[in-house]
């Protein structure tokens, strides 16, 4: 597969508006940082500190939380990720916006999360707080490839579902992580092969 390329992530995410889901009330958004890395274009994600009242906590995320009263979702990405990695997106390019997602746990809970696109510089500098145990960039062209592809079993209140995932060293990245970035990933693999959605 060819090396993503920024005017293919341009490509994926121009000219369509996100899906906006609008039988949520409760609203929240996170950010998908991009950056120039040694090997291409990369992710961050950062890995959750663990704490007793956040429902994933201890999980891989991207940078974000909850909204605001009366707070656009695009100014939530751009806070929380000012709180939670010490990013000033507003030095960040704006590359688009993601079709909304609803969260779940075991069953779908009323908050609709936005995800949105940004180009941070190649030196842009993260500090993560005490939200956060740790970050990693990951590259584009591994994660939309087979090399961290893999699954991960969730067991609950004695079942066990078996969900896609990336596995990096450690790290499992699935559930809402993993569909929005799925989302990006069709995208832009539509965009390397030249076709418009």
């Amino acid at each position: 597969m060819a090396r993503v390329s920024w005017e293919a992530v341009r490509q994926a995410l121009a000219g369509r508006s996100p899906e906006i889901l609008r039988g949520c009330t409760r609203r929240a958004a996170v950010a998908i940082v991009l950056r120039d890395g040694p090997s291409g274009i990369e992710a961050l994600f950062i890995h959750r500190a663990d704490h007793p009242d956040d429902p994933w906590s201890g999980h891989m995320a991207f940078p974000g939380g909850r909204a605001e009263e009366g707070e656009a979702p695009l100014l939530t990405a751009i806070r929380e990720t000012a709180e939670e990695v010490g990013l000033d997106l507003g030095q960040a390019e704006l590359l688009g916006a993601l079709d909304e997602v609803q969260a779940v746990r075991r069953i779908p809970i009323d908050l609709a999360i936005a995800p949105f696109v940004f180009r941070a510089p190649a030196g842009a500098a993260v500090s993560p707080n005490y939200e956060v145990r740790s970050v990693c960039w990951l590259g584009l062209d591994d994660l939309l490839g087979e090399r961290f592809r893999s699954t991960y079993d969730y067991t609950e209140a004695g079942g066990a579902l078996r969900f896609p995932c990336f596995r990096v060293d450690d790290k499992v990245i699935w559930g809402l992580t993993y569909r929005m970035f799925s989302e990006l990933a069709l995208r832009v693999r539509e965009a390397m092969n030249g076709v418009a959605r």
